[in-house]
């Protein structure tokens, strides 16, 4: 009796604790995109409810309980400050200026703070996931990563797994790690280099391998399906010379290029995002205001879309990171100067048809990570 009165109450608790859903989320089964105040104050996370044709509606604000950075445009200088695991239960954010890692469970455009841990070191501008793992990328002090078990949606310390960047004040911006599982790449601004770390059996890392990026203004790095090593540059301060480049990572952490030097036909091209199919990636120009597209060969060669630039956003918006929705159809612009999410159809062509864009975010005011399910 007394465990049929256990299982009831719960039951009941689960009931109770339960997000209440829209009909819309229900028919698309609660993809929302997510955005980060970066709030020295008080961090905050916006929501917002994603229809099936893509469009968004604000559904909610969320505490992260820590302190971010503050500053107007792009003020963490990173992307992947705000990252939803590899199956969407979690949603990562960094808090930059109180030094920690919120976590949050993910319920459609509703999320529950489960975690808030401490990370080893200073300025935690963004952070990675995969499998049992996530790793940290510090930009301030030393320029480390610092690595964590996951395990039932909690995060524990992996000890002995800080390593160090190339060196002080390397203007770290990115970290990810291989599909496979086997490698984490960091990229640095300030050096123009990629570092590589084999991931060891116990989580720790290999001692660090450092990469020359074959272009200039390195910015961000992020893993295709197939593997390849995808790299943002910002370029040289010429007009429209931002480019994209690809690599294949060897067996010993020494990158091999594949694609170099491909120009994105824009300015301050500092972000990619990746359709989960592997056939495209989208490279945000946020100078520009504009996005470009490239096919994503097997190989990891990349080819421009026609025209290269796919999509635009208003004049003067400044997209910052963006987001491509798990299913591919849809891809989310972080609108920074004019307090905006622009939003993009990806066609099975690899063009963009532009859905608008929706408030919600205040203008020019250090808004700084997007992710969408």
């Amino acid at each position: 009796m007394r465990r049929i009165a256990y299982s009831l109450l719960v039951c009941a608790l689960a009931f109770c604790l339960s997000p209440t859903r829209s009909n819309a989320e229900d028919g698309e089964q609660g993809h929302a995109v997510f955005v980060m105040t970066n709030s020295a104050t008080r961090n905050e996370i916006i929501s917002f409810a994603r229809s099936a044709e893509g469009s968004l509606q604000q559904a909610g604000t969320f505490a992260t309980g820590g302190r971010g950075s503050g500053g107007n445009n792009d003020p963490l200088g990173s992307q992947g400050s705000l990252r939803l695991s590899q199956d969407g239960s979690l949603l990562f954010a960094v808090n930059a200026g109180s030094g920690d890692l919120s976590v949050f469970r993910v319920f459609g455009s509703t999320l529950a703070l489960t975690q808030r841990i401490a990370i080893d070191g200073s300025e935690p501008v963004a952070v990675t996931q995969h499998g049992n793992l996530v790793y940290v990328l510090n930009a301030g002090g030393s320029s480390e990563v610092v690595g964590f078990y996951l395990f039932a949606g909690r995060l524990t310390a992996i000890p002995n797994s800080r390593r160090f960047l190339s060196t002080n004040a390397s203007g770290a911006a990115s970290l990810a790690i291989s599909p496979n599982g086997q490698f984490l790449a960091v990229s640095e601004k300030a050096t123009n280099k990629i570092d590589v770390f084999a991931i060891q059996g116990d989580g720790t890392l290999s001692a660090i391998v450092s990469n020359a990026s074959a272009d200039p203004g390195l910015f961000a790095v992020t893993f295709a399906p197939n593997g390849a090593l995808l790299a943002a540059e910002t370029g040289t301060s010429a007009p429209n010379s931002s480019t994209v480049a690809s690599y294949a990572v060897q067996a010993d952490g020494t990158l091999a290029p594949i694609s170099t030097g491909l120009p994105t036909l824009g300015n301050a091209n500092c972000w990619n995002a990746v359709t989960p199919d592997g056939r495209f990636v989208y490279n945000s120009n946020a100078g520009s205001s504009t996005i470009a597209g490239f096919a994503i060969a097997a190989n990891g060669s990349l080819t421009a879309l026609p025209g290269t630039v796919v999509g635009s956003n208003a004049a003067g918006a400044t997209n910052l990171d963006i987001a491509v929705s798990f299913d591919s159809k849809f891809l989310y612009t972080l609108n920074s100067k004019n307090g905006t999410v622009g939003i993009f159809a990806i066609q099975s062509d690899g063009t963009l048809t532009n859905l608008g864009a929706v408030p919600g975010i205040s203008p020019n005011s250090g808004f700084n990570g997007i992710a969408a399910n």
